[in-house]
């Protein structure tokens, strides 16, 4: 009896399995696009996009000047992209180089993206077409502040 006690000590309790890795992963600005879908059908389409662009745009050109900065710009990933760091980044978008980003280097961005991820060419952005897999995602991750040796 003692050396069963002994031996259940020096076997380690089976850890409970973790979240597996992730094997699909979203471009921030993928994200955007998912919620320009205004009539919530799972999938955006040009016009949806223009729309949400245009929203967009005008929650953070607060001075309807026409033109944002490049801060503003900052402030308008975090909101819409969820970082401010997050691409395209206002350097990709100003596209004549004047520091200033207009509702049409926008949505001319915006419309490059939007021809990349419509693989079926289809005029529409669905779910689907945002999802990119990535097999050793999420490998690296592990809890905040441990870093791997």
């Amino acid at each position: 009896m003692l050396l069963a006690l002994l031996l259940q000590a020096a076997i380690p309790a089976a850890t409970p399995p973790g979240q597996p890795p992730a094997t699909f992963v979203v471009e921030p600005v993928g994200m955007a696009i998912a919620g320009f879908d205004s009539d919530g059908d799972g999938r955006t389409s040009r016009a949806e996009l223009d729309a949400g662009v245009r929203r967009s745009f005008a929650a953070s050109d607060t001075g309807n000047s026409g033109a944002i900065g490049y801060i503003a710009f900052a402030d308008w990933a975090e909101r819409w992209l969820g970082d401010r760091n997050a691409l395209p980044s206002p350097f990709e978008v100003d596209s004549d180089g004047d520091n200033r980003i207009t509702l049409a280097e926008l949505q001319a961005a915006f419309a490059r993206v939007f021809a990349r991820l419509d693989v079926n060419r289809d005029g529409f952005v669905s779910h689907k077409e945002l999802l990119t897999i990535r097999a050793n995602a999420g490998r690296t991750m592990g809890p905040p502040g441990k870093k791997k040796r």
